[in-house]
């Protein structure tokens, strides 16, 4: 048994498709950029500090964290605040490429060790008619970068370079070498 320190559905089902009995733990950290914070920094310090608020709700068990990170120009984009800031998202998206970052870390007697995918995604040109459609589905809200590739968000992705699981949130291959030491856990 691990503890997932994230609310994200996802995740959740990601961990049971490779088969982790676990549990959820709601963790607070605050995910503002810090200024200049370059992207691959800025989603290891959020991973980590997932994990290890996570370890001080269950210090006993292994406790695994993710974060996911959209950057494109070298802009992260977060997770839109409104209607108006998803479409600026995806029309900054539109006829682009950009990268997607996810951090996943596990937190286990005393110890954070700390993974990263790194994976590219270009989308097709997505018009402003397109974005708020998308929006008015609901899909967007709550998702780094204002898409899903799991879900519709995936009408706009052309070609994707990396890892699919990663994307969605959970990079399968990156927690399955953290995972390897911890007790009873096998593929």
């Amino acid at each position: 048994m691990i503890i997932l320190a994230s609310q994200s559905p996802r995740r959740r089902e990601l961990l049971n498709q490779i088969g982790v009995a676990h549990e959820v733990a709601a963790v607070e950290v605050d995910e503002t950029p810090l200024h200049g914070e370059p992207a691959l920094e800025y989603v290891q310090r959020i991973t980590l500090a997932k994990a290890r608020a996570g370890q001080q709700l269950a210090p006993a068990l292994p406790v695994l964290a993710a974060d996911t990170c959209v950057v494109v120009n070298h802009v992260i984009l977060g997770k839109p605040e409104d209607e108006a800031h998803a479409v600026q998202m995806l029309q900054l998206l539109s006829a682009a490429t950009h990268q997607v970052y996810t951090g996943v870390a596990l937190a286990q007697d005393g110890e954070t060790r700390y993974r990263l995918s790194r994976s590219q995604v270009r989308f097709r040109a997505v018009s402003e008619a397109e974005a708020r459609r998308y929006w008015a589905t609901g899909e967007p809200a709550g998702k780094a970068g204002g898409y899903a590739i799991q879900g519709r968000g995936a009408l706009f992705i052309e070609h994707i370079s990396g890892s699919y699981s990663g994307i969605m949130g959970l990079p399968l291959y990156e927690t399955g070498q953290l995972l390897a030491n911890v007790p009873g856990w096998s593929v």
